[in-house]
């Protein structure tokens, strides 16, 4: 296997003290120093929701993965969780993780970190074990821990463990058993992981800030918007100035803009099993939906100003669905996108 792009793994240990010990303290925090040395930018795709053997199009996916990567050259992957269907792992020598990730993600271009977010069926297995670093001694790739930050220069990347905020896993899990350990109780951990978020967004001086985690904010598919997000996440990731919102959960491809403030939703959970068949209001902006399969791409740069970003969305086809792109000039923010192309773009001021 090629070696992942260099990076400092500062604290990674601490992901082994995250599992046992809730209370509050700094999150762990990774140096991803940017290959590109010209205007320091950042590539890298995002993908969820994928872990099924190759089946259900996986397979196809991580190849359009491979094509994309290689083009843009990127720096890392982001997954949004649900890495391992139906249940998880049973622990970290479960094949599923070599027969789910390192044998599907073969291109060269993928070989480079995945920064990993657990998901709700992640939780129905060994959790312990995907945040062990036993997996990175099997595939050097895998970089997985509740909450932590990446620190990209021009970005940083705050990754959120959304599965103990949503209630009914833990009143209703129906005949799904959640591996609690390191996380009970809920209400103490919800609170020291928003108060450790909220320092490191104050820490934070990057150009770009950007939050992950697996349950949507907003969506307009099956699963719609997490009521336990907008009540405790949302007004901490306004009031901070976060850019992005990163998310799996829902199998489908969005693009949702807030309606009173720059902040934009987007949902990349097409990694496998799709094609929900269902879209629902929401109270903000649907710029793009799609209800298959998928991933997302992204580049952020800081030089030459204006500080820029751009995305796009790709089919399990190779197809570029929904693209997108932000100017941030020192005195406000512009958005141009798929919408601007017809005639009517809006800007934040």
């Amino acid at each position: 296997m090629a070696a992942p792009a260099p990076v400092a793994l500062l604290l990674l240990t601490a992901a082994a003290v995250a599992a046992v010990a809730p209370a509050a303290a700094e999150l762990p925090r990774l140096e991803h120093h940017p290959h590109r040395g010209d205007d320091g930018s950042v590539s890298l795709l995002v993908v969820g929701d994928w872990g099924r053997h190759g089946a259900y199009n996986q397979s196809m996916v991580a190849a359009q993965m491979g094509v994309v990567g290689e083009k843009m050259d990127i720096d890392f992957v982001i997954s949004t969780g649900d890495n391992f269907y139906k249940n998880g792992l049973t622990g970290v020598d479960d094949k599923a993780f070599e027969e789910s990730f390192t044998d599907i993600y073969t291109a060269k271009s993928l070989h480079k970190p995945w920064y990993t977010v657990l998901g709700n069926h992640d939780y129905r297995g060994d959790a312990l074990a995907q945040l062990s670093p036993v997996l990175r001694k099997v595939d050097s790739r895998w970089i997985c821990i509740r909450s932590f930050v990446v620190s990209a220069e021009v970005s940083d990347f705050f990754f959120v463990d959304t599965t103990p905020f949503v209630l009914k896993y833990w009143t209703d899990p129906k005949n799904s058993k959640y591996d609690w350990r390191g996380v009970s109780p809920r209400e103490t951990y919800i609170a020291n992981v928003l108060e450790d978020l909220e320092e490191a967004l104050k820490q934070s001086t990057a150009t770009w800030k950007i939050v992950v985690g697996h349950h949507a904010i907003r969506s307009v598919s099956e699963h719609g918007d997490t009521q336990e997000l907008l009540q405790h996440l949302l007004p901490i990731l306004k009031a901070h100035g976060v850019d992005l919102y990163l998310n799996g959960h829902d199998h489908c491809l969005e693009h949702i803009s807030s309606r009173d403030s720059p902040l934009q939703y987007l949902t990349s959970g097409g990694g496998s099993k799709a094609w929900r068949g269902v879209q629902t209001a929401n109270a903000d902006k649907v710029e793009f939906f799609y209800d298959g399969q998928g991933f997302m791409s992204l580049r952020l740069a800081a030089a030459p100003a204006p500080a820029e970003a751009s995305l796009a969305f790709h089919d399990v086809a190779g197809n570029v669905l929904h693209t997108w792109a932000l100017a941030k000039p020192a005195a406000r923010v512009r958005l141009v996108g798929d919408q601007d192309k017809m005639g009517y773009g809006h800007s934040y001021f």
